[in-house]
């Protein structure tokens, strides 16, 4: 045995520290490279309800509204990007853009004229 413990070990205890080693060195890579691998997207446990939006059953509307407050459509698109884009120089503040679902009646885009507004309010006072 004094010829294999010169330095006050022996060679199983050399087998051991590297086979130790070679374990740790092998978590430390592990974790290293999940780190650096993007995390995997969670699924959705309960799925959003898609809108008549998002499904695209509809046209986007260029529309302008009289004084009186009625809608009168101008132009009708089937993206956004289209209406908004006939719009760009718009300087009319009576002009705008807005989706309209198929199905849905055009009188929505009305504006409440100043005479609806006071008949819709109990606190509104009526002139003489």
């Amino acid at each position: 045995m004094a010829e294999n413990n010169p330095f006050g070990f022996d060679p199983e205890d050399l087998d051991r520290v590297v086979r130790e080693a070679g374990e740790e060195l092998r978590e430390l890579k592990d974790r290293i490279f999940s780190f650096l691998e993007p995390p995997a997207a969670q699924p959705r446990t309960q799925p959003r309800p898609e809108t008549t939006g998002e499904k695209g059953d509809g046209v986007w509307v260029v529309y302008t509204s009289d004084d009186d407050g009625v809608a009168h459509i101008d132009q009708v698109h089937r993206t956004e990007l289209d209406a908004l884009r006939t719009l760009k120089g718009n300087t009319d503040p009576r002009r705008s853009v807005r989706f309209l679902p198929y199905g849905m009646s055009v009188s929505i885009l009305d504006r409440p004229s100043a005479d609806e507004d006071t008949a819709s309010d109990p606190d509104a006072t009526a002139e003489d």
